[in-house]
């Protein structure tokens, strides 16, 4: 299948950008992302695409070679055999030629001006990292819920990135960012270390190096969120235990919101145990707490809508107490390193990049 593109317009004046695109088993999303990259209004002489497939097991391979068929911009495969996005992002930018080099993840679908809006803003000074607000949307009922979840604030706290729209501000991080070579030979390689979270601390990292990440309301993409309710546990677990090793490495960069989950689970816990001994008042404050936030955000992003309704009170409470065990899990987990200190650079072997 062709994806139509717009005539390409060749001009050197304009920086050589490589996307890059982390991926494994995306068969069901891919020809949209990829598809909206190969669409893009940036001359395809000065645009390349290079996918870093962690050991596709569906379509996913073939539906990029179909799609890069007889395109005007190339696009390479490379191979992730250790399958993490991490070693992928680090694999594609050490084959990238870009002066910018943009991410975008097989689950998003960035506008037709993603890449040139990308451009001329990383021109303006200071700037060393840009992306946009994510608009998040299911296809199903469980997956609509998970998106309005993941939209608000009640779900996921002050993360700028899902919960405003329009504007622009300087950041912590942001998601399918675009940098400059320059950022990236100064903050090196991702931290192949890190399963979740990797961009997080990436960005952390360039900002304690006085890097700026601006977040670009004209840049919004849609993001296409976990379809089950188990899905999106695991993915939130994992977000959790990860940035508890983020937190070792930048703990200057945590924000009050993401200790929150974790200690509602410990004061959950206390509430048992305390009622397993007979003080039931405890447990009967902290959970009937928890149930009126989230009967009352509820209302408020569920509308009319009774599927909605009926679902996103679980995917309220999935967000909660996933990213709260998985925290609690991490402190277990990474516990040795409290001990044993951080090494000056992150895992990863830094990329050797070709300007062009």
């Amino acid at each position: 299948m062709r994806v139509d593109v717009p005539e390409p317009r060749s001009s050197t004046a304009l920086p050589m950008v490589s996307v890059i695109m982390p991926v494994r088993n995306e068969a069901a999303f891919i020809r949209r992302s990829l598809g909206a990259v190969l669409t893009q209004d940036y001359p395809a002489d000065r645009l390349e695409v290079l996918v870093a497939d962690g050991g596709s097991t569906d379509d996913t391979r073939a539906i990029v070679a179909d799609l890069a068929d007889g395109q005007p911009v190339p696009v390479r495969v490379i191979d992730n055999p250790a399958g993490t996005a991490a070693t992928g992002l680090n694999l594609a930018i050490g084959q990238a030629r870009g002066a910018v080099v943009i991410r975008v993840d097989g689950h998003c679908v960035v506008p037709p001006h993603y890449v040139s809006r990308c451009v001329v803003l990383l021109g303006r000074h200071g700037i060393d990292g840009v992306g946009g607000p994510v608009r998040t949307i299911g296809e199903t009922p469980a997956a609509r819920a998970i998106a309005a979840a993941m939209s608000s604030r009640f779900g996921v706290g002050d993360s700028a990135f899902r919960t405003t729209r329009g504007g622009q501000r300087f950041v912590d991080t942001v998601p399918f960012p675009a940098y400059t070579r320059e950022a990236i030979e100064r903050a090196g390689p991702f931290d192949e270390e890190l399963v979740r979270n990797q961009d997080d601390e990436y960005n952390y990292r360039l900002r304690e190096m006085g890097g700026r990440i601006l977040l670009a309301g004209e840049l919004e993409s849609t993001y296409y969120g976990r379809s089950t309710f188990t899905r999106l546990w695991r993915q939130y677990f994992e977000y959790g235990c990860y940035k508890v090793r983020v937190m070792q490495k930048h703990p200057l960069q945590m924000r009050p919101r993401q200790f929150v989950p974790a200690m509602f689970v410990l004061a959950l816990g206390a509430g048992v145990l305390l009622a397993l001994m007979g003080h039931s008042l405890p447990l009967l404050l902290v959970a009937g707490s928890h149930l009126t936030f989230i009967a009352i955000a509820t209302l408020l992003h569920g509308g009319r809508d009774r599927p909605l309704l009926l679902r996103l009170p679980l995917a309220f409470a999935v967000l909660h107490f996933a990213y709260g065990t998985g925290f609690l899990a991490g402190l277990w987990r990474f516990r040795r390193h409290w001990l044993t200190g951080e090494p000056e650079q992150p895992r990863g072997s830094r990329p050797s990049p070709s300007l062009s």
